[in-house]
């Protein structure tokens, strides 16, 4: 049976996510079906594209052509320059594809890069990015965020919010969902029956035995006791800066960190280009290249499509160990 395609998000228009796709698909060809789903103005000129009317017309496509679900924008997009009259067509491609996935005519969708503000400032977007979009049009109340290359994975538990606020943001329910979410995705998109979860403290050194910050032991460590017990194979919290080097990161299979820089800064000092983002908890697969939408480079040929291939190829092995 010819596998459902991946339907990808074509982000902001003005950044470089229409380049990477084309990349993608001379790097890729039917390797990995996909089809690109945005204004065919937008794409670099002289593309070799294909319209199709239906995600089941991708696979028929020839293979140096990128296949083209079409979707209207208001405007044109010129490299590097973001036009908020763009902004709803943005999000609603976004929508378009989780449609296209619930319906059962794509089998997961990978979304490229979007900018926060120009949605917010153009179509008043009421959600911090991609992660809590996606949740809000799944209808779950709690996703979580996972970073991804082959040497490392790690999830932060709080995401998209001020340092000052992940005190009170950060507690014993969160961090306890977020465990549980992790585990689960790792079996069931990943294949790995037992996964291996380390989580990090909260203060420097861990607390260093209550000396900087009592967190850890108020009720850190008593959680992960408990799950522990529970059957879950899991370490912490660990010192945050020491479990990241090679010997260190061959004990686990997840890192979960407390917020967003503790997780981001390893994986993207890792592996910068080839870093994935994967939604957790979601009915339905997701992920995405692990950079921004670059302006300063849009439309001058420089745009480094490692982390889009990582992605979708990444999208397809989650597909199938699902079997959709």
């Amino acid at each position: 049976m010819t596998p459902r395609p991946v339907a990808l998000t074509c982000g902001d228009p003005a950044g470089i996510g229409a380049e990477i796709a084309v990349e993608a698909r001379a790097v890729l060809g039917a390797e990995v079906p996909f089809f690109w789903i945005g204004d065919p103005r937008h794409l670099p000129e002289g593309t070799d594209h294909s319209l199709i009317a239906h995600p089941t017309e991708a696979g028929e496509v020839r293979a140096a052509s990128l296949p083209v679900l079409p979707h209207a924008f208001p405007a044109l997009a010129p490299p590097g320059r973001p036009v908020p009259a763009n902004a709803q067509a943005v999000i609603d491609v976004i929508a378009r594809a989780v449609a296209l996935v619930q319906d059962g005519v794509a089998s997961a969708v990978c979304t490229l890069p979007i900018n926060k503000k120009v949605l917010k400032d153009g179509a008043g977007f009421a959600f911090p990015g991609h992660t809590e979009y996606l949740a809000h049009l799944a209808g779950v109340e709690h996703v979580v965020m996972m970073l991804a290359c082959p040497e490392l994975r790690v999830v932060p538990t709080t995401i998209h919010i001020p340092l000052s606020e992940v005190p009170a943001a950060l507690t014993p329910a969160l961090l306890e969902e977020t465990i549980r979410i992790t585990a689960a995705g790792l079996r069931r998109d990943f294949g790995l029956a037992k996964p291996r979860i380390v989580v990090a403290g909260l203060n420097p050194h861990a607390g260093e035995g209550g000396a900087m910050g009592r967190e850890e032991i108020t009720w850190i460590a008593p959680l992960i006791a408990r799950l522990t017990a529970e059957g879950f194979d899991l370490r912490g919290p660990l010192p945050p800066d020491t479990m990241f080097h090679r010997a260190a990161r061959a004990q686990y299979d997840v890192a979960i960190c407390m917020y967003h820089d503790q997780a981001l800064i390893p994986i993207k000092t890792v592996d910068f280009d080839g870093g994935v983002n994967v939604t957790l908890g979601l009915p339905f697969i997701r992920t995405s290249p692990d950079h921004g939408t670059a302006y300063d480079i849009a439309g001058r040929g420089m745009a480094n499509g490692s982390s889009l291939l990582a992605a979708l190829r990444m999208a397809q092995e989650m597909a199938r160990a699902r079997g959709v």
